[in-house]
């Protein structure tokens, strides 16, 4: 087991299938992508250190041009769009087994995960999202209803942005070493501080005494990021304000691309706090496979078809388009998988603003 990250796998569980409403065979499906579940190590590492490397590049070329010019727009876009795609394979991570891809795990949060202030263990409570019994209840930290609480929602998690990297800064920086003092500390930044998730009142379950040892590791690291760049900074003798600045607006665009992509991941409907059955998980989730090369921007590793993801959550990002191609055409017309498709991000996000504003008209 790496050092670096356990890993954790979120797969459908033993039984949940046949939970499934008697029009959504999921076991036809199944069947119809069953050669596609083999993750390939090579795409893996090819597209992600292509990736960090053109945005390293990117980033570094930005000062390097007049301010707002022309050349310096399309290298800070660059960054943002290859750093999302680099920091959004966290989210592969957690749907691989735990025993494979262990290299690609260290080099991720070495490269990517600790620079970035999102070491892998902060996303474990992704498992949460895909479990049926607390998909869309207060225990998923990733499931807002945005569908059933009016546009002001939408509006206060695109200013999200805004202040979270400044937030993931202190709880490393600051918060980490008080943890290592203060017991009392230490549990409420566990259950309060530790998660990637978008309901501020989730609350982290503990954790198994081998998985906090990883993740102490990492924060540790985190840490020692966080400090270096600092003292870089004080022993420098001045401030580096172009580059603090470009670092700012580099994570906030980051995590508005990130937002706004979550938007449309789902249709957010459930308001109740009720669990959803494994079907109505699916259909509570949208595919976006048309325009591939714009999609692919804004919802990159396999995010643009999140229904398909939802319905099998082991299924290799590299394999979804053929997955999604071969369901589209195999299953039935009567299948409610047709319906999850959306056109565009347009067309999804102006019917969740329709959805949230009709619930408040109401």
């Amino acid at each position: 087991m790496s050092l670096i990250d356990a890993g954790y796998q979120a797969n459908v569980p033993v039984g949940l299938e046949r939970r499934a409403s008697s029009r959504f065979s999921i076991a036809q499906a199944r069947a119809i992508v069953s050669d596609l579940f083999d993750p390939n190590p090579w795409i893996y590492w090819t597209d992600f250190l292509a990736s960090f490397a053109v945005g390293c590049l990117c980033f570094q070329l930005v000062r390097q041009f007049p301010l707002f010019s022309l050349a310096q727009l399309v290298c800070f876009t660059a960054t943002v769009i290859l750093y999302y795609r680099c920091g959004s394979f966290i989210h592969e991570l957690m749907h691989i087994k735990r025993d494979q891809f262990v290299g690609f795990r260290v080099a991720w949060n070495l490269l990517c995960g600790i620079p970035f202030l999102i070491p892998s263990f902060v996303y474990w409570t992704h498992i949460k999202h895909h479990q049926g019994t607390t998909y869309g209840t207060h225990d998923d930290g990733e499931y807002l209803p945005f569908a059933k609480r009016g546009p002001w929602m939408i509006v206060w998690f695109l200013t999200e942005p805004l202040y979270v990297p400044l937030l993931a800064v202190f709880r490393f920086l600051v918060l980490t070493p008080l943890t290592w003092f203060s017991p009392a500390v230490r549990r409420w930044v566990l259950r309060h501080a530790s998660s990637m998730i978008i309901d501020p009142s989730f609350v982290r379950p503990e954790l198994p005494s081998r998985d906090i040892r990883i993740m102490r590791l990492q924060e540790v690291l985190t840490f020692l990021w966080c400090a270096g760049v600092l003292a870089m900074v004080l022993t420098n003798g001045r401030w580096p304000f172009p580059f603090l600045i470009q670092a700012y607006a580099t994570g906030v665009c980051i995590v508005l691309m990130n937002n706004v992509r979550t938007l449309v991941a789902h249709r957010w409907t459930n308001g109740d706090d009720e669990p959803m059955t494994f079907s109505d998980q699916v259909l509570d989730s949208l595919n976006f496979p048309h325009h591939p090369l714009m999609t692919e921007l804004w919802a990159p590793v396999g995010m643009r078809f999140h229904a398909l993801h939802h319905l099998f959550p082991s299924l290799p990002y590299h394999n979804m388009p053929e997955a999604h191609r071969r369901l589209t055409r195999e299953l039935p017309p009567e299948s409610p998988y047709h319906e999850l498709e959306r056109r565009s991000f347009t067309d999804a996000f102006l019917e969740l603003w329709r959805m949230s504003q009709s619930h408040r008209a109401a």
